[in-house]
């Protein structure tokens, strides 16, 4: 059930006209009082053919002419109205059943508390099955003004009540960090300029989208502007920046001029103070020229970041920052994508927006790593090749998974709802990813004989899942990339030990193909030489050892070095 308190209006006998009238549809059907202050003597249009809509108006705002009358200045905000519907699978509800659930609702929110024999004057009117629409005005008969500071919230408590109390659809409980619905004006205005989106959706789309392109707020505002949005910043005395607001081109008022909407009434993460902590904590710390000659690809480089996410969810303020900066990364990803994946990629993106942002503040100093990759990726020159795409897709899965998990544990139920539907999009991208490499491992089979030795491998290493791998339809491909990893100097064992240890195999639908991008990933470059790696760290130590001192070998030394030399043979 969802009660969508709006804004105050000013026209009692106009909301009215609306509630009495046809709908912009026909929609309204029979509308009626179902339920109101004092039904005795309420004049109904509805059922009442002498009552008029201009009386019922005059009964309702009564105590507000009286306030009015009394004191100079006026009240002009005092109607308050609020939609109330049930579910499209909810059963129908009587007239009697809606009459309770609208005195619950004005209870909580505090226009009529139970046994206020001064509160609000206020009417619940159902002109359709799965709706009712209460209107009230917000003078007391003592001509005081109500409490209705969150209201909303209180409202929506009362709600999970009643759904509970009459069997109806569950919802979960809000926890103010969700955006803003379009309002019904925003929806018509779109439909009218032919657009799909709101003005302000299609901005939040576009502002998540710039933040991993920028380092710092002036740099922000002036990529929204090159991107083609209207952007007006607040600025003090000195003109430090203090706030934005954002506007999307065509989106005019009666005037004919440009509308614009503050970054926190976009979306609440996407406030000034709050951009500005996400960027400051990005900012690069080593000169460019360095991060390009890094031996991995910007693309391995977020696949190693991921690897480190599911240990980074212990402390709350650090769980909550990397998780922020995973719905950065899967944006960076998303424009950086194949044009075939990219869909998929976006329509995860925008469902893990929700996931980002919870009532825990978070440290952002924490996700340094995720951000510079997503950073890196967004600013490289070329296009992933399969393998680095499929196992940071499959990361991007894994962690999100794990956000959700954790979203669970602290009773964040819309953050993991939003969590499981990105999921969803980004294992659909990342099996589509991996098809091309499975077509190719796929063309040069392993040998029958080495297929058994690496079964046995497997069976050994991963005991629990051994039966669903081998008999999973990729485990000949995960075969291949097994045999391929032990002629550059690695153990399938152990890699299959590792692999398991970093990615639980239990909700993989398709443990090989999880094992694949993997291994894959870890195996990448040769094995490291661990005789050369040994030799080279003694010579390092001896020759840091001033030649003019001609020390005399530590006792330590001597006994341990042909124990060194036998463990290294023996590898």
């Amino acid at each position: 059930m969802i009660a969508a308190i709006k804004p105050a209006g000013a026209n009692t006998r106009g909301l009215l006209a609306y509630l009495y009238g046809p709908g912009r549809h026909d929609e309204h059907l029979d509308p009626h009082i179902v339920a109101g202050f004092a039904m005795l003597g309420m004049p109904d249009p509805g059922r009442d053919e002498n009552a008029t809509l201009t009386e019922l108006a005059r009964h309702l705002d009564e105590p507000v002419r009286l306030r009015n009358s009394e004191f100079g200045r006026k009240v002009t905000d005092h109607v308050w109205h609020c939609p109330v519907r049930a579910a499209p699978e909810d059963r129908y509800l009587s007239d009697a059943e809606w009459a309770e659930i609208a005195q619950r609702i004005v209870q909580a929110a505090g226009i009529a508390p139970a046994g206020d024999d001064l509160a609000c004057r206020w009417i619940a009117v159902r002109h359709a099955d799965d709706h009712i629409h209460i209107l009230a005005t917000t003078v007391r008969e003592d001509g005081r003004r109500p409490k209705l500071h969150d209201s909303g919230l209180r409202v929506g408590d009362a709600c999970r009540e009643i759904e509970k109390d009459y069997g109806l659809r569950r919802l979960n409980k809000g926890d103010r960090t969700g955006t803003r619905r379009p309002t019904q004006a925003e929806m018509h205005k779109a439909e009218r300029l032919g657009w799909d989106q709101s003005s302000r959706e299609w901005l939040q789309d576009r502002i998540r989208a710039a933040i991993p392109h920028v380092t710092g707020a002036e740099e922000f505002l002036a990529y929204l502007e090159a991107d083609g949005i209207e952007v007006k910043a607040r600025r003090g005395p000195s003109g430090d920046l203090l706030g934005y607001a954002a506007g999307r081109p065509g989106d005019l008022n009666e005037d004919g001029e440009q509308i614009f909407h503050s970054g926190g009434r976009i979306a609440p993460d996407l406030s000034l103070p709050k951009i500005q902590a996400r960027l400051e904590s990005s900012r690069v710390e080593e000169h460019p020229t360095a991060r390009r000659n890094r031996p991995s690809t910007p693309w391995h480089q977020a696949a190693d970041a991921l690897d480190t996410l599911h240990s980074d969810l212990v402390d709350d303020t650090r769980a909550q920052a990397h998780i922020t900066a995973l719905g950065e990364l899967i944006e960076a990803t998303a424009q950086k994508a194949p044009a075939n994946l990219r869909a998929e990629l976006q329509a995860a993106s925008k469902a893990f927006a929700r996931a980002q942002r919870s009532q825990i503040r978070a440290e952002d100093r924490a996700a340094h790593a995720l951000r510079l990759a997503a950073r890196d990726i967004v600013h490289t020159a070329t296009g992933p090749d399969g393998s680095a795409l499929a196992a940071l897709l499959a990361g991007l899965v894994w962690s999100a998974i794990v956000a959700g998990r954790w979203h669970e544990a602290k009773n964040h139920a819309h953050q993991a709802e939003a969590a499981r539907q990105a999921v969803q999009h980004l294992q659909t991208a990342a099996d589509n990813a991996l098809t091309p490499t499975l077509t190719e491992l796929a063309a040069r089979p392993t040998r029958e004989q080495a297929l058994g030795v690496l079964a046995s491998d497997v069976r050994a290493a991963v005991p629990d899942h051994a039966e669903r791998i081998l008999t999973d339809p990729a485990w000949p491909a995960l075969a291949t990339v097994l045999a391929d990893a032990q002629a550059r100097g690695y153990q399938p064992h152990q890699l299959l030990t590792e692999a398991a240890a970093q990615r639980e195999l239990t909700t993989a639908r398709q443990p090989a193909r999880v094992l694949i991008t993997r291994i894959q990933h870890t195996s990448r470059n040769p094995a490291p030489n661990r005789r050369a790696e040994a030799a080279r760290r003694r010579s390092t130590i001896a020759g840091s050892v001033p030649a003019q001192q001609n020390p005399s070998p530590r006792p330590s030394t001597v006994a341990t070095a042909p124990a060194e030399q036998q463990r290294l043979q023996q590898r």
